[in-house]
């Protein structure tokens, strides 16, 4: 699946928003996923190669904002259940288990 690069644009300020609600630091969240500073900036900028990793992502911006007693912003393209989608691995998902790479 291909987002248009209004989608791209639209789901990076989704993430950073909510990044910015989840009252964590880029380094807590890098260490949380067990990934690089580099990894995370790819991740929250759309420049990463697997298009799963942008759903941990997103699963674990909305949870912590949820736990910091706040609501997330809704996303807008990263939107229904992720099971569903054929091309997507639910199982890394599921398990956080980002994609080594981008480092």
């Amino acid at each position: 699946m291909s987002l248009s690069p209004q989608q791209i644009i639209n789901t990076i300020n989704e993430l950073q928003e909510n990044f910015n609600r989840s009252g964590l630091t880029k380094q807590q969240i890098s260490t949380d996923l067990n990934i690089s500073s580099t990894k995370l900036e790819h991740l929250l900028t759309l420049t990463q190669n697997s298009i799963s990793d942008p759903w941990i992502l997103r699963n674990y911006l909305i949870e912590k904002v949820r736990e910091n007693g706040r609501e997330p912003i809704p996303f807008t393209s990263l939107v229904g259940d992720y099971h569903r989608y054929w091309f997507l691995n639910s199982h890394a998902i599921d398990s956080r288990e980002i994609t080594p790479g981008d480092n």
